[in-house]
């Protein structure tokens, strides 16, 4: 049985995060649930994660505001919040919350009746420079993807970093809560990407992109050497 790993994104009526701030924070949501204590060895999610990380790793992106986030916050998970990247107002933080996968037809029913489609966000402002040394996940500049599409390949892209690196450069990353920009590559710099050796997302097509897409690019400075 497919095994799925749920990301659920805070959205209230009068605040909604910002693009960026969304992206980046659904990607440090997944690391935050691998590098979790209770993902590995006699963890209470280890099994699941096990599970899931040794087939397809299927993200779902969904929303919810109100009693429905109070209810989600109630299922075992990690709630991560953002750092407002293009929020008008900073105070504005994306909230995210990550719960260990279950098979496709077993998420719990908090979570099950929440709407996945309509998660599309826009940044309001201008977004931060990059800082050096902080990991970049880079997005195809090519590709039209909804925000919560967009999610979970972030997503992805933050997991096949994680695979890729070595433990010290884990709890490296880890002891700076994860700090990671994102943004859309120009078209010469996506093509520059491409050639690097560096993790990349390619798509199964599913939803929204042709099979195959490559989505995104994690470009981590551990990874470069």
């Amino acid at each position: 049985m497919e095994q799925v790993l749920t990301l659920v994104v805070r959205v209230e009526k009068n605040a909604r995060p910002a693009q960026t701030d969304a992206l980046e924070t659904a990607a440090r949501a997944v690391l935050a649930i691998l590098a979790d204590e209770r993902s590995y060895g006699e963890g209470e999610w280890a099994s699941a994660m096990g599970t899931w990380q040794d087939d397809r790793i299927r993200k779902i992106v969904k929303r919810s505001r109100g009693a429905e986030w109070r209810r989600a916050t109630g299922v075992p998970g990690i709630t991560v919040l953002g750092s407002g990247a293009g929020a008008e107002d900073p105070a504005n933080v994306a909230e995210v919350r990550v719960f260990p996968p279950t098979a496709v037809d077993a998420v719990p029913p908090e979570l099950a009746n929440l709407q996945v489609s309509g998660t599309d966000f826009e940044d309001s402002a201008a977004l931060p420079p990059l800082v050096p040394g902080v990991p970049v996940l880079w997005v195809n500049p090519a590709l039209e993807m909804s925000s919560g599409k967009a999610m979970a390949q972030c997503g992805h892209a933050a997991q096949l970093a994680w695979w890729d690196l070595s433990d010290e450069a884990r709890k490296e990353w880890e002891a700076a809560d994860f700090a990671l920009a994102v943004r859309t590559a120009t078209p010469a710099q996506w093509k520059r990407l491409l050639r690097s050796g560096l993790p990349v997302v390619q798509d199964a097509g599913f939803t929204e992109v042709e099979p195959g897409s490559r989505t995104v690019i994690a470009d981590h400075p551990r990874l470069t050497g």
